[in-house]
C-alpha cells in the first residue's frame, strides 16, 4: 500500500525506515511504502488543512510550536503527537484517543492500547508523558471551544 489517510481507527504510525512505515489500527496492522511524515501530511491535506497549517493552529490554542501534536481532524477530534521532532526519521506518531495507560520501562515507555495492545518505544517516559499531556491540552482547549 502506497497511500494511507489516518482515520478514527487508527492508533498509531511508526516508521520503519525512511521509506515504509507500520501503521496500527484497532483490529490489524501492516505496512504503508510511504514515511510516516508523509502520512500525517497527506492525512491533514485529506481532511482540508496542511501540516503546518495544523502546527500553527495547535501553536494558537495552547501556545506549543515544538514537537507539536496536531488536530488531524477536528469534528471526531483526532489528535496525533510526535515522539520526536517531525523532521526526524524515527519519529513516531500516537493517537491521543487510543491510548489507554502507559508506563516507563527500563528507560523507554510502555504503551497499552484500548484495544488490548501493547507496544515497547524507544523514548523516555517523561518525554512520553510530556507529549501525552500536550496533546491532552489541546483537546480539551478544542472541546471547550467548541462548547462557546
Amino acid at each position: 500500500m502506497d497511500k494511507y489517510e489516518i482515520n478514527e481507527k487508527t492508533v498509531a504510525i511508526i516508521p520503519v525506515d525512511n521509506k515504509s512505515t507500520k501503521v496500527i489500527e484497532e483490529d490489524s496492522s501492516f505496512l504503508v511504502n510511504n514515511s510516516s511524515m508523509k502520512i500525517i501530511e497527506e492525512s491533514c491535506e485529506f481532511f482540508g488543512s496542511s501540516f503546518i497549517g495544523r502546527q500553527k493552529g495547535t501553536k494558537s490554542l495552547i501556545g506549543i510550536n515544538y514537537k507539536s501534536p496536531i488536530i488531524i481532524e477536528e469534528s471526531k477530534n483526532i489528535i496525533y503527537f510526535p515522539t520526536t521532532s517531525p523532521r526526524l526519521k524515527e519519529c513516531s506518531w500516537f493517537s491521543l484517543n487510543h491510548i489507554k495507560s502507559y508506563e516507563g520501562k527500563e528507560g523507554k515507555t510502555l504503551i497499552y492500547f484500548e484495544n488490548g495492545e501493547k507496544i515497547v518505544i524507544n523514548i523516555s517516559y517523561g518525554s512520553f508523558d510530556n507529549q501525552f499531556l500536550r496533546a491532552s491540552k489541546l483537546e480539551t482547549t478544542l472541546i471547550k471551544r467548541k462548547l462557546c
